[in-house]
């Protein structure tokens, strides 16, 4: 494992890019971006307008290891390139900021209240290629909508189970285990989460430790236990739908905590806007964040 990218993600002042829309949301967030559908015609051509967005945004001068210290990247946008470098060196040797790569195969049907992880048969594949490419960790999602603590039993054990087999091979993977934060029971499925996160942890070896992407939380601090457990390196906040300046809000209600935004990083953000328009944008947006995640 890379000690000076452990090092930023450790000590580092700044918050963590998400850049991984995978099949499912690209659609919507090109359409946010203003690429409408029937400008390209298969997934070939639609992974090709993300990825030129995702390279706008790193590129930009207002992206860099000053106010952000990782990005997340989705696999294609990892096998890439940004200026003629591969996305994850341009990133650490261009920019010193540390990447990450999405692993995910995306969500299983829903069942007790939670959506587990797919199958992930291709995962040491991956995860060998990400090594090669300079990829310093991973990221992996599942989806909790209730508050059943059988599924949300479940969604930490596989979340770690796999957590496990990414930290044998010398990465640092990020656990998002997401609340729905339009769920009624938020309040409740968060206290179930946390409880068994906390014995997740605990059941770590004294030598190992995990990052922590949580949905920002219905009582102000509530991860405080996480945010101060040795075996997590880094809590980091995913927006969940919030805007960017509700998302700002309650993540400096939670001290500690740093964002991981993607919509809300990339929100107001479009293909029609002058580089300079774009830049001034990305730049406001980068700033607000990182006041938030620092506060």
């Amino acid at each position: 494992m890379n000690q000076e990218q452990l090092h930023k993600i450790r000590a580092g002042d700044g918050f963590i890019a998400a850049l991984d829309q995978s099949g499912g949301s690209t659609p919507k967030a090109l359409k946010l971006y203003g690429v409408e559908a029937d400008t390209y015609a298969n997934d070939t051509e639609m992974f090709e307008r993300i990825h030129e967005m995702r390279s706008r945004i790193i590129a930009s001068p207002a992206f860099s290891g000053g106010r952000i210290i990782g990005a997340i990247l989705f696999e294609r946008t990892m096998d890439g390139t940004i200026e003629g470098r591969q996305t994850a060196d341009y990133l650490w040797s261009v920019k010193q900021v540390v990447p990450f790569l999405k692993v995910d195969k995306g969500l299983a049907d829903e069942a007790r209240g939670v959506q587990m992880m797919k199958p992930m048969p291709d995962l040491g594949d991956l995860m060998a290629r990400g090594k090669d490419k300079g990829v310093f960790g991973t990221k992996m999602r599942s989806f909790i909508r209730q508050a059943d603590e059988g599924g949300v039993a479940a969604i930490v054990d596989q979340q770690f189970e796999i957590g496990a087999q990414i930290l044998a091979q010398g990465l640092m993977p990020i656990l998002e285990p997401e609340v729905d934060i339009r769920s009624p029971e938020k309040a409740r499925a968060e206290a179930l989460l946390r409880e068994r996160l906390l014995a997740a942890l605990d059941a770590l070896g004294s030598d190992q430790q995990v990052m922590l992407k949580l949905t920002l939380p219905t009582e102000d601090d509530f991860y405080r236990v996480c945010v101060d457990h040795p075996r997590v390196l880094k809590v980091v906040a995913l927006s969940g739908g919030y805007s960017r300046r509700e998302a700002n809000e309650l993540l400096a209600r939670n001290p500690g905590v740093v964002a991981s935004f993607s919509r809300a990083l990339s929100e107001g953000l479009t293909a029609q806007q002058s580089d300079e328009e774009f830049n001034s944008a990305l730049d406001a947006s980068v700033q607000s964040i990182y006041e938030a995640s620092v506060a």
